[in-house]
């Protein structure tokens, strides 16, 4: 059995949408420092998984008690770009305007293109990201399914773009239904997005994006479980399990059991496998 230990970051999904390989699946990497781990390569085998009751700032590297926003330290949680109401409301952004905790930050992730997206998921949400995030973010939501519906020249006009929308459409993901891969296959998302051009009002509808490329992504999953159980480390700080799946930053367990690998980033673990 080999062992890695380090500090738990984000899988890093690989999928090449000019592949042309219509059964490829997304390819999930993780680096605990010490090299990469193929994690598609565990898939049926063991994992023991410990934490070592130590938090790492996944920014500035202090030690903390507790971890913010998915991996940083108070400190950094109040000051960073990275954790500024404009991450999840992307609607609030300012840097437009010069107002930002960093614009040198700003100028690489907010003001450059942004695409509004709808993706399917459980149901079909509507969702923003970097114009350089495709596909990631749709792979980190665990999309089945998704297509560009508008590309912006910055995060705040996508913002709104996608507020005027959350009447009709979801911006959550239900990440029960999608871990039990719970899904309506009669979706149409261009119908979707016919639908959504048509709701727009028509000042945003000159950004409307002409590319109805669906992609769709397949993952690493051998099976799928009726019913999920979440791993939080800070209540159980150990645990063992077949890996039968990966999905969105989820692995997925033979029992039923799941953690969200993003959500524990900056918790120094040890893994055998």
């Amino acid at each position: 059995m080999q062992k890695a230990e380090g500090i738990l970051l984000k899988m890093s999904p690989e999928y090449y949408l000019s592949s042309g390989e219509e059964n490829a699946v997304v390819r999930y990497r993780l680096d605990l420092g010490g090299g990469e781990i193929d994690m598609n390569s565990l898939l049926g085998k063991e994992l023991d998984l410990v934490w070592q009751h130590e938090i790492i700032c996944i920014r500035c590297g202090r030690k903390t008690k507790t971890s913010f926003a998915q991996g940083y330290c108070y400190p950094c949680f109040l000051a960073a770009p990275e954790t500024d109401a404009c991450v999840l409301w992307p609607e609030l952004c300012r840097a437009h305007e010069g107002i930002s905790r960093d614009m040198d930050w700003s100028a690489g992730h907010c003001l450059i293109d942004h695409f509004v997206y709808l993706a399917l998921v459980s149901g079909v949400k509507v969702g923003v990201t970097r114009h350089t995030q495709i596909p990631v973010r749709w792979i980190d939501q665990g999309a089945w399914k998704a297509i560009r519906l508008a590309r912006t020249p910055d995060r705040h006009t996508a913002g709104l773009i996608e507020v005027a929308l959350k009447e009709f459409f979801t911006d959550k993901t239900n990440w029960r239904d999608m871990l039990k891969d719970v899904h309506d296959e009669s979706t149409d998302l261009l119908k979707e997005k016919d639908r959504a051009a048509a709701l727009l009002q028509e000042v945003y509808r000159h950004f409307l994006s002409d590319d109805d490329n669906i992609v769709t992504i397949n993952y690493p999953v051998l099976a799928y479980p009726q019913k999920t159980t979440l791993l939080n480390l800070d209540k159980n700080d150990s645990y063992s399990g077949t890996l039968t799946g990966i999905r969105g930053q989820y692995l997925i367990f033979g029992d039923g059991t799941v953690i969200n690998v993003r959500k524990h980033s900056g918790y120094r673990i040890s893994l055998s496998y």
